[in-house]
């Protein structure tokens, strides 16, 4: 992928600058409600608000969307208190603790230096970059802050899943040669959608710092699938599994990455639809596979062991043996009741509090974006990097 820069304009350098002081002066009590700005208001973000709604007491101050009807139902679900922004810097310069970004992938760099730069802890949806290049930049920006930026890679905060790490890095399953990762989706029906108002849209702060293009429907609802502004299934899916294997492996350095993919079904798309990949770890490797018109079996991981197998994913985890009788039934099993989101809110409210490090910090966010980069790059690379 391209790298494309951001040269700071001096009104939001300014914005940056003056709000520092402001932001860093308030103590937080344990019961004191956080002041939070919404920058990009879809479906994901709804998501996060439910979460939050569940973690702890907050207020939402203030919201950014290129979308009017998006801006509204924000203000709308915060009884009319929230100020609404085409401009994420007019969020920025309100008197808030934090934000939650939900934007396309193109713009979390952008959106979070600034925020950072401005004093306010963030909340950063995956994948964290948009490309190999920005890693740097976004990790430099938090390092010399002061502010917290937890990425949205929930599994860190999941108890199964933190349970699970705990038992491959025990060595219960033995060593582990081999993860097994895969995530399948249908996106062939996803229903009647209300057509777009395009004079409550401003495309053109949409795309940012994209190439210039016409309104698409298809791109604006199902950007992810566009290089210019997301990353297909490695960077939407791969990067939650990817993210379990860092930290369950302790290792997040991938040596080289292979892909076979194709556009079989959205040739409309940039991306692949069906997809089969590999990433080489000292050590160890990794394979994915998942297309996007099959939802059977949804997504998961499998962690192969020399002693035993554990086969996990979000509803919980199970543990099979190698060389008992009936190994085909696990011996260990977990279930999840709470989705990890709740508690990756909660983590990150605690530390806007507490100033400790969270469960997701930006090097981990970082490391997961970088591994699917590195496959995307592959098959960009006719199928080897």
């Amino acid at each position: 992928m391209v790298a494309m820069q951001y040269p700071p304009n001096r009104r939001s350098f300014l914005i940056a600058g003056g709000l520092t002081a402001l932001a860093s002066s308030r103590v937080l009590g344990a019961n004191d409600t956080l002041r939070i700005g919404v920058i990009g208001a879809g479906g994901r973000m709804g998501d996060l608000l439910n979460a939050a709604d569940k973690a702890g007491r907050y207020q939402i101050v203030a919201v950014s969307d290129v979308y009017a009807p998006r801006r509204d139902a924000i203000k709308e679900r915060s009884n009319g208190i929230a100020s609404t922004h085409l401009d994420f810097h007019e969020v920025l310069q309100q008197e808030i603790d934090a934000v939650f970004i939900a934007s396309p992938d193109h713009w979390h760099v952008r959106m979070a230096v600034d925020a950072l730069a401005a004093g306010k802890d963030v909340y950063l949806e995956k994948p964290v970059t948009h490309t190999l290049e920005e890693g740097a930049t976004l990790a430099r920006a938090v390092r010399s802050s002061k502010q917290i930026l937890q990425c949205g890679m929930q599994q860190r905060s999941w108890s199964h899943f933190r349970d699970a790490v705990e038992l491959i890095q025990g060595g219960s399953l033995g060593r582990v040669p081999q993860v097994r990762t895969y995530w399948w989706q249908n996106y062939q029906d996803f229903g009647a959608r209300k057509p777009i108002d395009l004079q409550a849209l401003d495309w053109k702060q949409w795309l940012g710092g994209a190439p210039d293009q016409p309104f698409s429907e298809e791109k604006f609802h199902r950007w992810r699938w566009f290089w210019n502004f997301g990353g297909g299934a490695m960077t939407d899916l791969f990067t939650h599994w990817i993210d379990v294997v860092h930290w369950a492996m302790k290792s997040d350095q991938a040596r080289e990455a292979q892909m076979l993919a194709d556009k079989y079904i959205f040739e409309q798309w940039d991306c692949p639809d069906t997809v089969q990949a590999a990433l080489r770890y000292p050590g160890f490797d990794v394979v994915y596979e998942g297309m996007m018109a099959s939802s059977i079996d949804d997504g998961g991981l499998e962690f192969r062991g020399t002693e035993a197998t554990m086969k996990l994913n979000r509803s919980g985890f199970s543990v099979y043996h190698e060389g008992v009788p009936g190994r085909e039934n696990p011996v260990l099993k977990a279930d999840s009741f709470r989705d990890g989101t709740i508690d990756h809110m909660q983590n990150f409210f605690d530390c806007i509090r507490n100033r400790k490090e969270p469960n997701a910090p930006v090097e981990t966010g970082v490391a997961a974006a970088r591994a699917g980069q590195m496959v995307n790059l592959a098959y960009r690379r006719n199928g080897k990097t």
